[in-house]
């Protein structure tokens, strides 16, 4: 199928699928860099690297929320989108 003949509905499926991939590998960076942070947090506050590692920490954490509230909508958007029940007979 090419993407001239998908439906909203399929646009907004495959928008969602990709943002829920961004989330899962957005999640593991935020938990790696935390367990560096947590091994290394007294060497970098002696090299006076703390501050911007916290800084990243937190836009990270940004996007995740981000990230979260957006596939929120776009899953209310699916229901939407989603073609009235057919009547059974």
């Amino acid at each position: 199928m090419t993407a001239d003949a998908k439906t909203p509905l399929e646009h907004v499926q495959d928008t969602l699928a990709q943002l829920k991939e961004i989330r899962h590998y957005a999640k593991n960076n935020v938990e790696n860099l935390t367990a560096q942070w947590l091994l290394f947090d007294g060497e970098l506050k002696k090299l006076k690297q703390a501050a911007p590692i916290e800084a990243l920490m937190t836009r990270q954490s940004e996007l995740h929320d981000a990230l979260n509230e957006q596939i929120d909508a776009l899953e209310e958007l699916v229901v939407e989108l989603q073609p009235p029940p057919e009547d059974a007979p």
